[in-house]
């Protein structure tokens, strides 16, 4: 999990879309596992950065479910997404 914030907060690394996906797949066990930061940061990355209406699903109740656990930042992103 180090590896993937690592990976997602490098200003110059965290852009590219091929790190972000190996940041994601990185964060998907720890986000089932019920980590609270793994599925905060996955679920911003599918919101964000997927197309996809089935990973952008996917990246809400992560996000979900990291907001019920009181991650704030999660709570933000639920927020400036349902404006």
């Amino acid at each position: 999990m180090r590896v993937a914030l690592w990976l997602l907060d490098s200003p110059r690394l965290g852009q590219t879309p091929s790190v972000k996906r190996i940041a994601g797949n990185l964060l998907k066990q720890p986000a089932r596992k019920g980590c609270v930061q793994a599925q905060s940061r996955l679920g911003r990355l599918l919101c964000r950065d997927c197309g996809n209406t089935r990973d952008r699903r996917i990246g809400l109740e992560l996000l979900r479910q990291a907001a019920r656990a009181g991650d704030r930042c999660a709570q933000l992103e639920l927020e400036r997404l349902s404006r």
